[in-house]
């Protein structure tokens, strides 16, 4: 039987094999053999997968109810424009843009969101007169940070019986996995 892969992987094979003869680092990440997954897979990646998927359709039906507790007409996907500018304080849109791997004219549309909504601010860019910087106004402060401690009393109760290792091991893994896919 003829391993499972998906078609760009067929078309980039020779691309990639003709790249491990010129490269002995070819075929290898972080010096560890990247291997193919064929039919029967390899059950932690089909693990991963199914759970990862569970998770992010979780979050997105969370992070809708949140956005909804900040502000009745915010989409939730702004949701997490709110959380990282309450992380860094006033960021260029291009800097979000970036961040959340987004374009420019998505990034525009929901800044421009957040504006009308009274939740965001922009002030000219001291280095860059060209520029703006977006930060939250005192009351999308307010109406975040009260949403977000909720969130966290319900972390809190929902991982009782976890321990705080385990939470700090789950953080630093899922940081991994976060910075892993980022690029």
């Amino acid at each position: 039987m003829l391993p499972l892969v998906r078609s760009w992987e067929i078309l980039a094979r020779p691309r990639r094999e003709a790249a491990a003869e010129n490269c002995p680092a070819a075929g290898k990440r972080r010096g560890r053999e990247v291997r193919e997954i064929g039919e029967g897979g390899e059950q932690e990646f089909l693990a991963l997968e199914r759970e990862l998927a569970v998770l992010l359709r979780r979050a997105r039906a969370s992070s809708g109810e949140m956005a909804r507790e900040v502000h009745p007409e915010l989409e939730p996907a702004a949701y997490g424009l709110l959380v990282r500018l309450a992380e860094t304080g006033r960021q260029r849109a291009t800097d979000l843009a970036a961040y959340f791997g987004v374009g420019k004219a998505t990034m525009s549309r929901q800044l421009r969101a957040l504006d009308e909504l009274g939740l965001i601010i922009r002030t000219p860019d001291p280095a860059d007169g060209r520029a703006s910087l977006v930060e939250l106004t005192e009351e999308g402060g307010a109406r975040f940070s009260r949403v977000r401690d909720a969130r966290r009393a319900q972390y809190v109760r929902k991982l009782v019986d976890w321990d705080r290792e385990e939470i700090a091991e789950l953080a630093r893994l899922l940081n991994q996995l976060n910075t892993s896919m980022g690029g």
